[in-house]
């Protein structure tokens, strides 16, 4: 009884800010109300029982894709009744859009209705082991049997980060260094002169 209370209350809620996301005016407003709806969509994933999936969400769209939507909007300055002034321009190329998800919405509930696929069994290095949550199977077998892709993909990401700094790494010839070194090897008395300026004198630099 508890889990069909559950079940339609988070997915009650992920509907609604989902809708509410698409309809608020404020972009702030609209990336918050995805928040909550990922945050509603983890629930929906520890009621079947996939809480790594759950935890993906949470750490990866809420605590990194989601935040970053927010600073971005905050703190760049968007003309946003620029923005809306296109809506009319742009909006065949909306609506052909609209009915191309809305015709794959349809094939996927033909799709649903009419029955699952067989998938056939797993094998024996791909069964799930007994007594092992979702997230142990899931670590045992990319380091096991996925480990070389699991490590070159690791690579890939840490390839474009560094040519991400690297691009756009840009260096200033109007703006002065730091030397480090000179800074932690300075004696106190160096770093301030204690001086007596006559009266109305002034300081010199």
């Amino acid at each position: 009884m508890i889990q069909a209370i559950a079940f339609y209350l988070f997915a009650t809620l992920t509907i609604f800010s989902g809708a509410v996301t698409i309809l608020a005016r404020n972009p702030v407003h609209s990336v918050l109300w995805l928040i909550l709806a990922f945050f509603n969509a983890a629930g929906l994933m520890i009621l079947i029982g996939a809480e790594f999936i759950a935890m993906l969400l949470v750490i990866v769209y809420v605590g990194a894709v989601a935040v970053l939507f927010l600073f971005v909007v905050m703190m760049l300055d968007i003309d946003f009744a620029q923005l809306r002034a296109g809506f009319i321009k742009n909006f065949p190329l909306g609506f052909a859009l609209a009915f191309v998800l809305l015709a794959e919405l349809v094939m996927g509930v033909g799709a649903y209705k009419a029955g699952g696929l067989a998938l056939g069994t797993p094998d024996a290095a791909t069964a799930p082991v007994a007594g092992l949550s979702n997230t142990a199977a899931i670590g045992a077998l990319l380091y096991s049997r996925y480990l070389f892709l699991f490590e070159t993909a690791g690579i890939i990401l840490l390839v474009a980060m560094i040519g991400a700094i690297v691009l756009t790494h840009r260096q200033r010839g109007d703006v002065r260094g730091q030397k480090p070194s000179s800074q932690i090897s300075r004696r106190p008395e160096e770093a301030t002169i204690n001086l007596q300026p006559e009266v109305g004198k002034g300081v010199t630099l």
